[in-house]
């Protein structure tokens, strides 16, 4: 079996002297989509700020793509190809929808995404472009966070609660771009409270309950009422 693009084995996570993560271990393979689901405070949110490098972890419980990154800091995490489009999206509202756009090129990685290709994702942020960023809708501004991550040509993409606030026909039309990141040769992990969504996305998913993981498996071998069961521990 070839290595995975992203390892994790027994991850523990602290905030202080709580313990948010509990020996936390899954793979991810390169060109899938994971997704992760779970109630408020399960510990998703915490599992992609320990991959991004946003929390402390021992350096041998993430690997990416061969190499211990568990004790490396965000930006070297970054440099190595993973984006990470946080909860609540952190547009910077003194900038237009363009100049966030670009911070995320900033590292200058090689790829396919650039601002005419995001703009052909999401026309309305061209449309939009010398906008400031909290003049947006909503989905707007996830798009725009969708974006800047996509300028930075990851390798791993990771999605917090993408659907967060926004209508549900906003976060259709959002989910429907999804397919076309992931054939660009984006690996996209993705975290999710809408069960329904989570499963028709991902290829394998992830329930998550107080820090651990408590159910796994492949979409098409796992039923939401399995998954349902799970998140609300019954």
């Amino acid at each position: 079996m070839p290595e995975p693009l992203l390892d994790i084995r027994a991850l523990d996570a602290f905030y202080g002297d709580f313990q948010a993560l509990f020996g936390i271990s899954l793979a991810v393979p390169a060109n899938s989509v994971v997704s992760f689901v779970g109630a408020n405070g399960a510990g998703k949110s915490t599992l992609l700020k320990s991959i991004a490098g946003l929390m402390p972890a021992k350096a041998d419980a993430i690997t990416f793509d061969g190499e211990a990154i568990g004790d490396k800091p965000a930006y070297d995490v970054a440099k190595r190809g993973i984006a990470l489009v946080p909860e609540g999206r952190r547009l910077f509202p003194s900038l237009s929808v363009e100049e966030n756009l670009m911070i995320g090129g900033q590292l200058g990685r090689a790829g396919p995404w650039s601002l005419a290709r995001v703009y052909e994702l999401f026309p309305v942020l061209f449309e939009r472009r010398n906008t400031s960023a909290t003049a947006l809708s909503g989905g707007q501004q996830q798009m725009c966070a969708i974006g800047r991550a996509l300028m930075a040509n990851p390798r791993l993409m990771m999605c917090d609660e993408i659907s967060l606030g926004l209508a549900p026909i906003i976060v259709r039309d959002i989910y429907a771009r999804l397919p076309q990141i992931a054939a660009a040769g984006i690996t996209l992990v993705i975290v999710e409270q809408d069960v329904a969504q989570a499963l028709k996305a991902a290829d394998h998913v992830y329930c998550m309950q107080e820090g651990r993981i408590v159910l796994q498996g492949r979409t098409g071998d796992i039923t939401r009422k399995a998954v349902s069961a799970a998140y609300f521990g019954v």
